[in-house]
């Protein structure tokens, strides 16, 4: 099969010899054929499969003309918002609107509208009546059941009652997406819908074989309800011992979701990366300059899907499963030589990864028998008993890849946990990851250092990562190398108080550092965290939890955070006294903050020493031999709030 792009225009269409397509694909993101956005692995499948596709990226969503540019399609549309939720996309967690989208032509924002799987399937009723319309991606997979939504402030209805579409695919889509396109093209037989795994649809009535969620009309009514709804979503997403679950809607229409796709082989998931992609972004944008999306990804391997760390503000638990899937180490080193074979190649792979890059395997050997545990974590809130952690395999596919001809250096910039790596009883995969894979700085995730806190994320204790900031640092002086650890942190996480903050606020104190950008909790669909946001309770114990809502709130954890600049003083001196902690205004080294300025003292002669708190070097970050780097790299912007791309499958 040729490597070329999918139609994009009806002349394209027309010059293979087709009357119509049989799918016409739509997709908020511009159009890259690359493995790393989903529009590529959806249409790639279905073209092997012997369907049609045409692909229409960021249509004029004002009017109708724009989805009948292909005519009626013979079987149907297919909609995804594109590779992040549109809202996420489009504003920040203080809801102010973002100016540039970096998966749209030149980074141009506004090219897609809010909701866009929504608006998209409206417009496309409107054109086309009762033409079947098949949703998925992020944003259809995170809101198929009644969720609340932040950026309205209140619990919507499923994305399948608001689009009004035929189908809703959730999950990775692979084999969904298949099966649906069969479907429709053997007629839609509302009979074999129960046996399509990955799936979501309507029904007049509720289904007596599945687990009775509580109505969309309870869980608006009552928060408890709400808590009770989601746990059992939480723990029936497995695809070994998972139920089907129904969920009234309204007075006599009824979602129904089929258990989770099966995870894929590792022959299954190397084919899926095998398949003819151009690698890059379609031509018709060259003169904007193209996808700047591609730029983080083009160079990057997706090593693994799938993980079992299960923060609880994380989706891709309930998106991607909790079993790890990972491609075989020869399709990811064909696929490094096909890399080196590309003309602007540097000799950088810049990431081999996933949502956590060193899982490369399930758990343990009983989730791909009986699924991952109900009411069960397998690193929190410690290890379980039965984890098996190996990075051998991780450990020796990075040796092959930088033994290739023309790579210089192999990055792994996904994300590394690091409780798995201290509960790995074998100490050599920190000393060759240090020596070969890290550039001067390694990012981790610790959250927070406040037990509660911790509790509420599903994070390990702090006593933890101290422990394997020790070992970090004495495993790079062995080396005789200067590396530096960079710590993720969180502010107005539910759970996370004023007494909270000032206790993350004393810890950066302690080790030197403060980030440039703060971090602060975004509730997005789908998450634990965001339950916990919404309902002031823990579900999984329905204790209620303290959640900081108001701009001021949140402002005085972010300032905590950074005590340091002098524009955030009179914050951070507020949030002290809110908290009781007044021993911390001060001039004494121990103090976050001075106290407020005297104008009498602006008139005396100060010398050095009269100010401590202001004598100070600039913050730095030290290592335990205190070996300091000034902090000019602090983390970045709410990693839910990114709208640079994840390098992850």
């Amino acid at each position: 099969m040729n490597k070329q792009f999918l139609p994009v225009t009806p002349e394209e269409c027309r010059a293979r010899g087709w009357d119509a397509p049989d799918f016409v694909y739509v997709c908020g993101d511009g159009y890259v054929d690359h493995p790393s956005f989903g529009h590529a692995i959806i249409s790639r499948i279905l073209e092997k499969a012997g369907y049609r596709v045409a692909m229409l990226c960021l249509p004029p969503w004002q009017d109708t003309s724009a989805f009948m540019k292909f005519g009626r399609p013979r079987l149907g549309f297919l909609v995804t918002a594109g590779v992040i939720d549109s809202m996420v996309n489009h504003y920040t967690v203080a809801k102010k609107r973002r100016h540039d989208d970096y998966y749209a032509p030149g980074g141009k924002g506004g090219m897609r509208p809010d909701r866009a799987t929504i608006v998209y399937c409206n417009r496309i009723r409107q054109a086309y009546r009762d033409v079947p319309i098949l949703i998925g991606g992020v944003e259809a997979s995170l809101r198929r059941f009644s969720h609340y939504d932040y950026w309205d402030d209140k619990v919507r209805h499923s994305m399948l009652v608001d689009s009004g579409a035929t189908l809703l695919m959730f999950g990775m889509g692979e084999t969904s997406i298949l099966e649906c396109a069969n479907w429709v093209a053997d007629g839609m037989n509302p009979a074999e819908l129960p046996k399509i795994r990955g799936i979501c649809y309507m029904s007049k009535t509720a289904d007596p074989t599945c687990l009775q969620l509580p109505s969309h009309q309870e869980v608006i009514s009552d928060t408890k309800k709400y808590c009770e709804a989601f746990t059992m979503q939480y723990d029936e997403q497995d695809p070994i011992r998972g139920k089907r679950m129904c969920q009234q809607q309204d007075k006599d229409r009824y979602l129904i979701q089929n258990q989770p796709p099966l995870p894929l082989s590792r022959e299954a998931l190397d084919a899926v990366y095998e398949l003819p992609y151009t690698r890059t972004w379609h031509p018709m944008y060259a003169k904007d300059g193209g996808i700047p999306a591609l730029q983080e990804v083009e160079f990057s391997l997706a090593s693994t899907r799938g993980c079992f760390g299960s923060c609880s503000f994380c989706a891709i638990t309930f998106h991607q499963g909790r079993i790890i899937q990972s491609r075989s180490p020869e399709s990811i080193i064909k696929e490094a030589r096909l890399l080196t074979a590309l003309p602007n190649f540097k000799g950088y792979i810049h990431d081999v990864g996933g949502p956590t890059a060193n899982f490369r395997k399930p758990a343990c050997s009983n989730q791909l028998k009986v699924g991952a545990c109900k009411h069960r974590q397998c690193l929190f809130p410690k290890p379980c008993k039965n984890l098996e952690v190996d990075h051998k395999e991780f450990m020796a596919l990075l040796r092959q890849l930088r033994e290739l001809p023309k790579v210089k250096k192999v990055f792994v910039r996904s994300g590394l946990r690091y409780d798995y790596i201290m509960a790995d009883r074998d100490t050599s995969f920190l000393k060759e990851f240090c020596e070969h894979h890290v550039s001067g700085q390694l990012k981790v995730a610790p959250e927070h250092v406040c037990p509660y806190v911790l509790d509420r994320m599903g994070k390990p204790r702090r006593e933890l990562y101290d422990a394997f900031v020790n070992r970090y640092y004495q495993v790079n002086e062995k080396l005789g190398k200067k590396q530096y650890l960079i710590p993720y942190l969180m502010s107005s996480h539910p759970g996370s108080d004023l007494q909270a903050a000032v206790e993350l606020a004393c810890y950066l104190r302690d080790i030197g550092f403060q980030p440039d950008q703060v971090q602060d909790f975004y509730p997005t669909p789908g998450t634990l965290s965001t339950c916990m946001f919404y309902t002031g309770l823990d579900p999984r114990t329905m204790k209620p939890v303290f959640v900081a809502r108001s701009p001021e709130d949140k402002a005085m954890q972010r300032a905590l955070m950074q005590f340091g600049n002098p524009q955030n003083h009179a914050l951070v001196r507020k949030a002290l006294r809110l908290a009781g902690r007044e021993d911390l205004i001060g001039r004494d080294r121990e103090c976050l903050v001075p106290p407020e300025r005297d104008p009498r003292r602006d008139q005396q002669k100060r010398r050095p020493g009269d100010n401590p708190a202001h004598d100070r070097k600039p913050i730095r970050h030290a290592d335990k031999k205190g070996i300091s780097k000034p902090a000019k790299h602090g983390h970045a912007s709410d990693r839910s709030d990114r709208q640079k791309p994840r390098r992850r499958s």
